[in-house]
């Protein structure tokens, strides 16, 4: 009797094993190609700079939702960087050039504080490009996206429109 537990036990162990093995080697895609299992990017970096709120909030859930649109049909990084403290122009000016220095190459703002780093910061900064959304106006390097119920198609056409232009550069 142990004898046979014993076979059968080791007959369904050879068979899971077996199944894996054929699933390991092929990726599961049964195409005999693996599966991606991570997101290709390209080089380009968009960042989002919000308030304290994150991109929780009310002003920056749909701009947030806009980059990841445009991340999945452009393969451009999405990042974001939240200003704790006050809502402020000179506390948000640091978090801004936080993003300058990590090379983003387009930096959008939403929220009072962080709209108004990003302009005063884009005229020492002519190589990168910057969105700012809710409140603002276009400059020479920074472009102004109202806050609307379409924000969110506006940000990602936006996005996609600066990295098709950097990618051609």
């Amino acid at each position: 009797m142990r004898r046979k537990l014993w076979a059968w036990g080791g007959g369904a162990v050879a068979a899971v094993a077996g199944a894996v093995a054929v699933l390991g080697v092929s990726g599961g895609g049964g195409d005999g190609n693996p599966t991606p299992r991570a997101r290709q990017y390209t080089s380009f970096a968009a960042c989002l700079l919000t308030d304290a709120n994150g991109i929780t909030g009310a002003q920056a859930a749909p701009v947030w939702a806009g980059m990841q649109d445009a991340s999945l049909a452009t393969h451009a990084k999405a990042s974001y960087l939240a200003v704790a403290g006050p809502e402020t122009e000179a506390n948000a000016q640091a978090y801004a050039n936080t993003l300058i220095q990590q090379r983003c190459d387009l930096v959008l703002a939403v929220g009072k504080g962080p709209a108004s780093a990003v302009r005063k910061l884009a005229p020492s900064s002519p190589e990168s490009r910057f969105i700012t959304v809710g409140s603002g106006s276009t400059l020479h390097n920074v472009r102004f996206i109202a806050a609307t119920s379409k924000t969110r198609t506006a940000v990602a056409r936006a996005m996609e429109a600066v990295v098709d232009a950097a990618q051609k550069e």
